[in-house]
């Protein structure tokens, strides 16, 4: 029944995808089955087998300890204010981003980064005929964020196609960054699961991506018949930093800013939800609807998608509130919520979401790809802007196809 329920959720989304795609007759069926090949592949691999599921646990275990590490580091700084079974959001989850912000520019800063980079998105370009640039993003997305991915291919921006530059976008969309899934899963969200949607958006992504943007087929052709062109992702040697001690410091930097920017929105947009609820609630009541919440009419309007992509009927309007809040709002609030409730699901539907809100696709993203990408590349910056609610889109529909994928093998 499993099988058959994520079958119906992954035709869904590639029936939506198929009819939001510009160019429907230059699609390209070699691309997207080996795509969802390697989805479905790699979802049996980690969540079915023994094997998979044990690799999957010992990678999540050595998460876990690398948490304690840091813990080390928070206890110095706030002692007391950690100690003990309460959970202080501020201290004990977003603190956590730092550290693991730091480690990531060490290992950028050592070329470990880059050489796994290189090899994933490498294997990516020829297994799914994508151009180079367009496959190392997609990989970098599985450890940067969406502001960072795209530095790796910075020189290829300006000169782009339009199917590579909304691939890119695509990829930052329906992806998280490694520092900041470590903070989703000290909200209460199962890590392995965290883990595995995130190495999964890379295919999914591409996929979607070319989908609704394909490929010229001149370039399909030029990447058949050449060799792959090479392409350097080292760090420039004016922004390389001057020593580990520096890539250190210049990575807890970067995440101190990105602490920072989580903690006002998470404060503005929480606040503003309540407000929002509040005024609802108080219309509402003239109608005998004293419930009414921006939440509920979320998961009312979503609930189809929600059981589409294998939440059972029963559970759909509830789960469909964090997709909605994920999209409308971002999803790091809808995690937050999600972690205070997710013992009250099913284990399916848990598994479904974990996966459905692994992703940056929301209103807020589009204006950031905007300016991150504008900067990089000054004369794409209306083509980003035109492109951006259809990437968006696309990037919500990535994470819902590893949602219904997943949902085939609990």
């Amino acid at each position: 029944m499993n099988i058959l329920w994520g079958l119906l959720g992954i035709a869904t989304v590639l029936g939506i995808a198929f009819l939001l795609s510009v160019k429907k007759k230059e699609i390209h069926v070699r691309t997207i089955g080996l795509a969802l090949l390697i989805q479905i592949t790699f979802a049996f691999l980690t969540l079915k087998s023994t094997t998979g599921r044990a690799a999957l646990e010992g990678l999540s275990n050595l998460v876990q300890n690398v948490i304690g590490y840091a813990s080390e580091g928070i206890s110095f700084l706030f002692g007391p204010l950690v100690a003990g079974d309460g959970n202080i959001f501020a201290f004990q989850v977003l603190t956590i981003i730092i550290f693991f912000s730091s480690m990531i520019s060490i290992l950028y800063y050592l070329g470990i980064m880059q050489w796994i980079i290189k090899t994933l998105g490498g294997g990516l370009s020829r297994l799914l005929q994508t151009t180079r640039p367009e496959s190392l993003a997609a990989a970098a997305n599985i450890f940067v964020g969406h502001t960072e991915a795209p530095l790796v291919v910075r020189p290829f921006i300006k000169k782009m196609n339009e199917s590579e530059l909304f691939a890119i976008m695509v990829g930052g969309m329906g992806s998280v960054s490694g520092s900041i899934l470590v903070g989703y899963s000290l909200l209460g969200i199962p890590l392995e699961y965290l883990l595995a949607a995130s190495f999964m958006a890379a295919p999914s992504s591409l996929l979607i991506a070319k989908m609704i943007f394909p490929l010229p087929a001149e370039v399909r052709k030029s990447i058949a018949e050449g060799p792959a062109e090479e392409i350097n992702i080292d760090m420039a040697e004016d922004e390389k930093p001057a020593n580990i001690i520096d890539a250190a410091a210049s990575g807890a930097s970067t995440g101190v800013k990105m602490v920072l920017e989580i903690a006002g929105m998470l404060l503005a947009f929480v606040s503003l939800i309540a407000l929002i609820n509040g005024l609802f609630g108080a219309v509402g009541g003239l109608f005998g609807m004293e419930d009414l919440t921006l939440e509920l009419i979320l998961g009312v309007i979503l609930s189809p998608i929600a059981f589409l992509i294998g939440v059972p009927w029963e559970e759909a309007v509830r789960a469909a509130q964090f997709i909605g809040q994920k999209v409308v709002i971002n999803e790091f609030v809808a995690f937050a919520g999600l972690g205070e409730v997710i013992d009250s699901f099913s284990a399916k539907t848990a598994m479904i979401l974990s996966f459905a809100l692994a992703g940056f696709a929301n209103f807020g993203s589009i204006a950031i790809q905007i300016g991150a990408l504008g900067s990089l590349a000054p004369e794409r910056r209306n083509d980003v802007s035109r492109l951006g609610l259809r990437a968006m889109i696309g990037g919500t529909l990535a994470s819902l196809l590893n949602a219904a994928i997943a949902g085939m093998f609990i």
